[in-house]
């Protein structure tokens, strides 16, 4: 038997928070623009009470994503965090990640979160 692993390639898609819990701090108005090179994926990201953010994470064969964050804020705080990624693939074929997320800044709170491509 033959099983063939075809790994999610995030390269150039763009995602949108559709919720999050009440501790983080994306929203509907913040985007994140993926760059992927092999298994390690890259982002940047901006928008709602985030300046500017950025990502690093590995990329597992079924497209699961740990991944390491850091953003500064409208308060201009520095905020850490780490996230673990799941895909989803929606009907129409984008992508659904289902977050789970731990500030290492700041209270260590920890969160979900659900961001689409679009």
């Amino acid at each position: 038997m033959l099983f063939l692993f075809i790994m999610i390639n995030y390269n150039n898609k763009t995602f949108k928070p559709v919720s999050n819990t009440e501790n983080g701090e994306t929203s509907a108005e913040t985007l994140f623009h993926y760059v992927q090179k092999g298994n390690i994926l890259t982002a940047s990201y901006s928008g709602g009470k985030i300046k500017s953010g950025h990502l690093i994470g590995l990329v597992d064969e079924n497209g699961k994503i740990n991944m390491r964050y850091h953003q500064v804020n409208h308060q201009d705080e520095l905020m850490t965090g780490i996230c673990s990624s799941v895909p989803e693939i929606l009907p129409n074929g984008k992508i659904r990640l289902h977050e789970t997320w731990q500030w290492t800044s700041g209270d260590r709170s920890a969160g979900t979160s659900v961001i689409e491509e679009i």
